[in-house]
């Protein structure tokens, strides 16, 4: 047999992509030890085997912050291709060969910042389920539900709502105040608020955090969808509430500071019909497990209404 040339042999261990990958998503060291169970001093030498290996610096430390390199952008797409091969083919093997349809129901903006990765997943390991998804505020879902119409369901609910009670909690986070950076929106009496439509959970939180303070303020701007809301927040007409997890510039977040009262936070609540089916079960394992992720930092952010 003709031996590989020494080059060839040289592979990267998939851990090694996994904390390179957590340290490109939460822009730190010690975030990542803490989410893989690890010291920093050990995270930092794998990091270091990771560089050796390839001769280049994949992160540029700058004090406590970390910043990915331009050898390290070209490396990222390649550690994502590849650990989502590596689970596809694990899968392949390991996941029970499951069939037929879910009927799952989930808030509108969900559909817009984690659907397509979540169908994506799990079209990888249940290629034999078809998902038929239902985007709609949470109390009109949980008509739907009601009506047998779906068979999973997700909530955005606040912790002492109704809502709240009809399922498991599989997710929360912070509900903050949002403005536009450098924004005067804040400032105005009675403050303006863009928020979504009636019975959003989150509107609900806000006017309660709001009313307890006894702060004034006024519904300016109103969309079922949070991209409307934001164009309110970037022209700097209002504030919002958003979860903590999806602001970004031009947007920052306003709290005591800027005269506002902590809103506290919102609750993701998943339901399942009894008797459901393997497909629903299987779909409903993957969305708790893709929300945990989330929680730790390997998903991306999280947001819903």
């Amino acid at each position: 047999m003709e031996k590989l040339p020494a080059a060839a042999t040289k592979l990267i261990d998939m851990e090694l992509y996994r904390t390179f990958l957590l340290i490109a998503e939460t822009q730190s060291f010690s975030k990542t030890s803490e989410i893989v169970g690890r010291t920093p001093s050990a995270v930092s030498m794998q990091i270091k085997k990771l560089e050796t290996m390839l001769g280049v610096s994949v992160f540029a430390r700058e004090g406590r912050s970390v910043r990915i390199t331009a050898e390290g952008e070209a490396l990222l797409g390649y550690a994502r291709r590849i650990l989502m091969l590596n689970e596809e083919a694990v899968s392949l093997f390991l996941s029970p060969s499951v069939e037929g349809m879910v009927r799952f129901g989930a808030p509108s903006d969900f559909g817009t910042r984690h659907l397509p990765n979540f169908l994506a997943r799990f079209a990888r390991s249940h290629p034999g389920v078809n998902v038929d998804v239902s985007l709609d505020g949470s109390p009109m879902l949980a008509e739907k539900f009601k009506k047998k119409e779906l068979d999973l369901v997700l909530y955005t609910a606040r912790p002492d709502s109704e809502l709240a009670r009809r399922g498991e909690t599989i997710f929360a986070e912070p509900l903050v105040w949002v403005g536009l950076e450098g924004g005067i929106a804040y400032e105005r009496d009675p403050l303006p608020l863009a928020v979504s439509t009636s019975g959003c959970p989150w509107r609900r939180a806000a006017r309660i955090a709001l009313d307890k303070a006894e702060k004034p303020y006024r519904i300016s701007y109103t969309s079922f969808h949070s991209a409307g809301q934001e164009a309110a927040l970037v022209a700097d007409l209002a504030v919002a509430p958003f979860p903590a997890s999806v602001v970004e510039p031009p947007l920052q977040i306003l709290d005591e500071r800027h005269g506002l009262p902590p809103i506290g936070d919102y609750h993701i609540i998943i339901e399942q019909r009894p008797r459901s089916g393997r497909a629903t079960q299987a779909f409903a394992d993957h969305v708790v497990e893709c929300f945990r992720d989330i929680s730790v930092g390997r998903f991306g952010s999280s947001a819903t209404a």
